[in-house]
């Protein structure tokens, strides 16, 4: 694999969309796909990169796109060393398939372009998420929606991500007819920079010294904040907006009832939500465990009698969405509440977008 086809055999495959599907064709046998990422350099970036390292897809060619300051960093793939290129107009010449996770000022300029080189997109920023044309996926649920894509694919809110992978069983066993949640939603879900100012902030206080805020609006540390996003005239910030749309158009439920609450708390790594969910027909605490413990993507943890319950701490990492503190809501005859935790670079960003690769390719 190398950052360019320069001293290698020239790949002749093709990419080709029929039906909404994606064909790659190869004229040479043995080649790999040829894969963008911008924004390589960011956390989500990252983790892509390292997912894609350990996974069994075949890879030619690997571009790595980021900002101007980041331009010739070296970041290692596969044994190689591969330099962080300048994000132009004709950046994405001969790739398969680009990743975006670099904003949606980037997505919504960049993510055409790519679009009419020939590549598929799977952006992970929220530009394209809420446009009719585009698919929404998280693979466990909607994947056959992937077959009606023309060229761009969305990723959904890290919130919105973990929190789907939870509900859709407990949908497909006995109808959701209402959803409560309540978020709290680690430093890294605003970026690199955030989790870095969490650190030193931690660091200043334990030191005595003065604590700033920068990209936060207010101090992180050993604090608890609505979520730092701007309140819609409807009352409800950014990400609870993002969380209920979104959740409604994966499900296919444009009116299903959704109520969110989002909180950024204290925490590096993985985000954490409490959820009650209303069904059309009772469902009990124990049907509610054994289907989720079945279902993919999920990993039940809920021992009260050892207080074993997800954690930030447990979740992340790890690609599943670790579930726990499953009982029946006792103020509603058909109501379960959950208390879930999963790595929001993971499935909530990165896995779940590799996770759209492996479906499209397959």
């Amino acid at each position: 694999m190398h950052s360019s086809l320069e001293g290698k055999k020239k790949r002749l495959g093709r990419t080709e969309r029929r039906l909404g599907k994606v064909k790659i064709v190869h004229e040479e046998v043995g080649m790999g796909l040829r894969i963008g990422i911008v924004g390589a350099t960011g956390a989500v970036g990252i983790e892509a990169i390292k997912l894609l390292e350990k996974s069994k897809i075949a890879i030619s060619e690997l571009r790595l796109f980021a900002s101007p300051r980041s331009v010739g960093k070296k970041i290692g793939f596969q044994g190689e060393e591969l330099r962080v290129q300048q994000l132009e107009d004709d950046a994405f010449k001969h790739l398969d398939f680009v990743f975006f996770s670099a904003g949606s000022s980037i997505s919504a300029f960049y993510a055409p372009k790519a679009k009419e080189s020939g590549a598929v997109v799977i952006d992970n920023s929220s530009f394209f998420r809420m446009k009719p044309e585009v698919p929404l996926v998280v693979p466990e649920i909607n994947s056959e929606d992937l077959n009606a894509h023309q060229g761009i694919v969305a990723n959904p809110n890290c919130t919105t991500a973990l929190l789907s992978v939870a509900l859709w069983p407990i949908h497909k066993a006995a109808t959701v007819q209402r959803v409560i949640v309540s978020t709290y939603q680690a430093a890294s879900g605003a970026g690199a920079k955030a989790m870095l100012e969490l650190e030193t902030q931690v660091r200043h206080f334990v030191q005595g010294k003065p604590i700033t805020a920068e990209v936060f609006p207010e101090q992180i540390a050993f604090n608890v904040f609505s979520h730092n996003s701007p309140i819609a005239d409807n009352g409800y910030n950014g990400e609870e907006n993002k969380v209920m749309q979104e959740l409604r158009k994966i499900f296919h439920l444009p009116r299903l009832n959704v109520c969110a609450t989002c909180i950024r708390v204290p925490v590096f790594r993985a985000h954490c939500e409490s959820v009650v969910v209303e069904t059309e027909r009772k469902i009990t605490a124990e049907e509610t465990r054994r289907i989720l413990s079945v279902s993919p993507g999920i990993e039940v943890i809920d021992d009260p009698q050892n207080g074993d319950f997800p954690t930030p701490i447990k979740a992340s990492g790890r690609k599943e969405v670790l579930v726990g503190r499953i009982r029946e809501d006792l103020s509603h005859p058909r109501a379960v509440a959950f208390f879930l935790s999963g790595d929001q670079l993971l499935k909530g960003a990165a896995w779940n977008a590799v996770q759209i690769l492996e479906a499209l390719i397959h």
